[in-house]
C-alpha cells in the first residue's frame, strides 16, 4: 500500500474502547510477565465491592470478572468518554456492573468513603490515588497497572524530536504518590516490553487511540515525519519501540 493509502486506513478506524484486535498482523506488544488480568481475577474472587477506574470499554474489567471464582456483589466502574461509557455499560451488564460517566480526570470519585474493598485500573490517564484511598474500606486493596514514564519513547521522539527525560526516577516518584495518599505499598514492579509496528496504518491508528503518546497528534501536523516512518518500515520491515508498564498493589491500613 502507498503512504497515502496507509495513512487513510489508519485514520478511518474507530477508536472507541480498548479492544486492540484490529492490530492483529499489523503490530505486536509484549505483555508484562505478571499477568494483570489474572491478578485482577484472583482479587475479584475475594472482593465484595469492586471499582474499576478509567474502564475504557469495560473489556479488561469484564475479562477479569469472567475469570473470578465469584463475582463481587457490587461491581462499579467510571469512564470519562461517552462512546466508551456505552461500550462499558454493555460489557459489564452481565456482571451487574454499573458504569458512571464522569468528567475525564475530574475528582472526586462519585462514591462515599469506604465503599469498596477493591479498586482497579489498567492504563489510567492519571490515576487519582488519594481518591482511591478515600473510597477504599480499611484493609481494602488497590491494583493498578500504570503506563510508565517514557513508554514508547522511541516512537514519540521519532516524530517529535528529543524530549525531556526523567524516566529514571519515575518508580520512586510513583511510590511517593501511593504512600502520600495514605496507602501501604504491597508490590511495585516495572517492566520494559517490546512493541513492533509492521505498517504505517497501525502507527496512525495507535496514535489516534492512545492519545497521550503524541499529545495533539494529527496526520497533517506530522505528515513529514510519518512519511519518514513509512520509509523506515519499508527499509527495515517494522518499527520497534518499547512500552513501559508499572504494577502497583497497595493496601489501605
Amino acid at each position: 500500500m502507498t503512504f497515502e493509502e496507509q495513512v487513510a486506513e489508519g485514520a478511518a478506524v474507530p477508536t472507541d474502547g480498548w479492544d486492540f484486535s484490529w492490530f492483529a498482523g499489523r503490530a505486536t506488544e509484549e505483555r508484562p510477565g505478571w499477568g494483570y488480568v489474572r491478578l485482577c481475577g484472583e482479587r475479584l474472587g475475594r472482593a465484595d465491592a469492586a471499582l474499576d477506574v478509567d474502564t475504557g470499554g469495560g473489556e479488561v474489567f469484564a475479562e477479569a470478572l469472567g475469570r473470578a471464582e465469584r463475582v463481587p456483589g457490587v461491581v462499579r466502574a467510571v469512564e470519562g468518554w461517552a462512546p466508551n461509557h456505552r461500550l462499558a455499560s454493555a460489557a459489564l451488564a452481565p456482571y451487574g456492573g454499573v458504569v458512571t460517566l464522569v468528567d475525564d480526570g475530574a475528582a472526586p470519585l462519585p462514591y462515599d468513603d469506604g465503599t469498596f474493598d477493591l479498586v482497579l485500573s489498567r492504563h489510567p490517564v492519571s490515576f487519582p490515588y488519594a481518591e482511591a484511598a478515600r473510597v477504599l474500606a480499611p484493609g481494602g486493596t488497590l491494583l493498578v497497572q500504570e503506563v510508565g514514564a517514557g513508554s514508547n519513547r522511541e516512537l514519540y521522539e521519532f516524530l517529535m524530536g528529543p524530549q525531556a527525560n526523567d524516566d529514571a526516577g519515575y518508580v520512586e516518584r510513583l511510590r511517593g504518590r501511593v504512600t502520600g495518599a495514605g496507602l501501604d505499598v504491597v508490590d511495585l514492579r516495572d517492566a520494559r516490553t517490546r512493541v513492533e509496528f509492521f505498517d504505517l496504518a497501525a502507527v496512525v491508528h495507535f496514535l489516534r487511540k492512545v492519545l497521550w503518546t503524541v499529545p495533539g497528534f494529527s496526520v497533517d501536523a506530522y505528515r513529514d515525519r510519518l512519511r519518514a516512518l513509512y520509509d523506515h518500515i519499508a527499509e527495515h520491515g517494522s518499527f520497534v519501540c518499547h512500552s513501559r508498564r508499572t504494577l502497583v498493589e497497595a493496601r489501605k491500613p
